[in-house]
């Protein structure tokens, strides 16, 4: 099982970054994918995710009316797309996915993780 994240960058605040997440090796139609970040001296956090028809999708309270889960299933891809992008938005960002539902997802404990790509926000 492959999780590939990218799409990262430098971006200034208020900008924007789709990132994406391809996947392979996995029933990727049938899982739940998530993205959670991890900033410089801080614990992994849950960022958003998204069922596996697409039809349900949490955000964090941090990321809502910001940040979009979406997925295509014919493509094996997650993508994230984050608009008025803050500071305190900084992180490696880390694609996820489980197959067994949301709450590993959500809980942080999801069978699949992706290597992380880094997003960088100037003020």
């Amino acid at each position: 099982v492959q999780l590939q994240a990218f799409g990262g960058g430098l971006v200034q605040a208020g900008g924007s970054l789709r990132l994406s997440c391809a996947v392979s090796g996995m029933p990727f139609s049938r899982s739940t994918m998530g993205w959670f970040r991890q900033a410089p001296g801080k614990e992994r956090e849950f960022v958003t995710a998204i069922s596996w028809s697409g039809g349900t999708r949490d955000y964090a309270d941090s990321v809502k009316g910001r940040f979009t889960i979406s997925r295509d299933n014919a493509k094996n891809t997650v993508f994230l797309q984050m608009n008025s992008l803050k500071p305190e938005d900084m992180a490696v960002y880390y694609c996820a996915a489980d197959i067994r539902g949301p709450e590993p997802i959500q809980s942080g404990k999801a069978d699949y993780w992706g290597k992380g790509t880094l997003v960088t926000v100037s003020s």
